[in-house]
């Protein structure tokens, strides 16, 4: 039986001019899900190509879930996005250009070549770069609002998780902490319903991951992660609660990974009507339906806006390319803080 709240989907347009949006930020949203998917989709291009190193991690199907929640955080708010989260990175402001040298290894590329193709983020963006242990990230999260807490700041973290990542004990220390000390953060749950290859039903036993959030002290949510504009409600909604001294909130985004748990995985397992189903509900497929419907995106509106993507990712990519190699002689650099490097240090 299921304990979380379900979100209704957004319908009318003066809803979404309630929660803040006028015509050209929704454009605006269209347009960094069209970079995000882009991005991606270029970066399996280079993969194929032997262009970058690794694995290679894809949200294809999740840019809706990431692009609304991104939209919905302050200047000044701070988040742990995971590798189904490109939109994050898209919307908080990062260039595709160093993305794609991130991808590459390059010297351009957020971590200058020192940490894994998806392990990237912009500090100066209120971003922390996640690490392979993703539920180790909520934790880091809550420290952040911790700290907002202890300093008085009128700021939230928002922690990104998926559900195979709830199974952890991080995930639980997190949450506890974050209940009990009634925490600005908000937990955001990119169900994709597949752990790799397990899926849901072998993960957990509640209806929805969101259900548990009652046990921890605060709100659960679950909103369909394929409706970009419920996502950005719903995130809107825990995030200016949360900033007003309301605690945490559980948002749990249900879409499907559209794509193998990486490029290596074909995703045998997945059922193909399964495939099927969520394809016909694509996150992008269906707010361009909506843009046509209520704000009468017209062809020429729609053209400038893919014109300009395929431009800006054309030129990112070149740019990309042209980015060095990093230089042995420095790999150290900036891996390791030194007392100096810290404001307070620990030893003193």
């Amino acid at each position: 039986m299921a304990i979380a709240r379900e979100a209704e989907p957004v319908g009318s347009l003066s809803e979404v001019k309630e929660a803040g949006l006028d015509r050209e930020d929704l454009l605006g949203i269209y347009r960094n899900m069209l970079i995000t998917r882009g991005v991606e989709e270029r970066g399996h291009i280079l993969y194929r190509q032997g262009k970058i190193p690794g694995s290679f991690y894809t949200g294809r199907g999740n840019e809706a879930a990431s692009t609304g929640v991104a939209t919905a955080m302050g200047p000044d708010d701070v988040g742990t996005p995971l590798h189904r989260d490109m939109g994050v990175h898209i919307t908080r402001g990062v260039e595709p250009w160093k993305i794609f040298a991130q991808f590459m290894g390059r010297q351009d590329g957020p971590t200058h070549g020192r940490d894994g193709n998806v392990h990237m983020a912009d500090a100066k963006l209120g971003m922390i770069a996640m690490v392979s242990h993703l539920p180790a990230m909520l934790p880091v999260a809550v420290g952040c609002a911790l700290a907002f807490r202890i300093r008085e700041e009128r700021r939230v973290a928002v922690a990104w998780f998926g559900e195979g990542a709830s199974a952890r004990g991080d995930t639980h220390e997190g949450m506890t902490l974050a209940g009990t000390r009634d925490l600005p953060v908000v937990f955001v749950c990119d169900n994709n319903q597949w752990a790799y290859s397990t899926p849901t039903h072998l993960e957990f036993a509640t209806e929805h991951v969101a259900d548990r959030a009652q046990a921890y002290g605060f709100e659960g949510v679950v909103v369909d992660g394929t409706d970009v504009l419920a996502v950005y409600r719903e995130a809107k909604r825990a995030i200016e609660k949360a900033r007003n001294g309301g605690g945490p909130t559980l948002i749990e985004c249900l879409t499907l990974r559209m794509e193998g748990h990486a490029v290596h995985d074909d995703a045998f397992y997945v059922p193909k009507v399964m495939f099927e189903r969520w394809a016909e509900n694509d996150p992008i497929e269906r707010f361009r339906t909506w843009l046509r419907d209520n704000v009468g995106m017209s062809d020429d509106d729609e053209g400038e806006i893919t014109t300009g993507v395929k431009k800006l990712l054309n030129d990112a990519l070149q740019r990309a390319e042209d980015s060095p190699m990093p230089d042995a002689s420095d790999l150290t650099e900036g891996v390791y803080a030194t007392p100096e490097d810290l404001d307070t240090p620990h030893h003193k």
